[in-house]
């Protein structure tokens, strides 16, 4: 007799259930999620600010545009992770409505 082993899409390699209630996972996740945009805020700005070092100073156009490869790809990021801070946002507009 063949034994037929079933396996749970909703089953987590831990053994735990996806969905399954995990506050503490669930908070550290919400957590990271609002840290992002910021973290790539900051690190736009810094990278603007400091400069990318050598491969900038050859550069025939250094100073013109304040923002790099670097810090341009780090503002996008910022924006691209802002979706939890807007649902936070909308959040809190409505449970000041009442």
């Amino acid at each position: 007799m063949r034994c037929v082993e079933t396996h749970d899409p909703h089953q987590t390699a831990s053994g735990g259930r996806v969905g399954g209630g995990d506050k503490a996972a669930t908070a550290t996740a919400h957590g990271l999620s609002l840290a992002a945009a910021p973290s790539f805020a900051i690190m736009a700005v810094m990278t603007s600010l400091l400069g990318g070092g050598a491969p900038d100073m050859l550069c025939a156009a250094h100073g013109a545009f304040p923002l790099n490869d670097m810090s341009l790809m780090y503002l996008l990021m910022s924006v691209f992770h802002a979706a939890p801070w807007l649902k936070l946002l909308v959040g809190w507009r409505r449970s000041a409505r009442g």
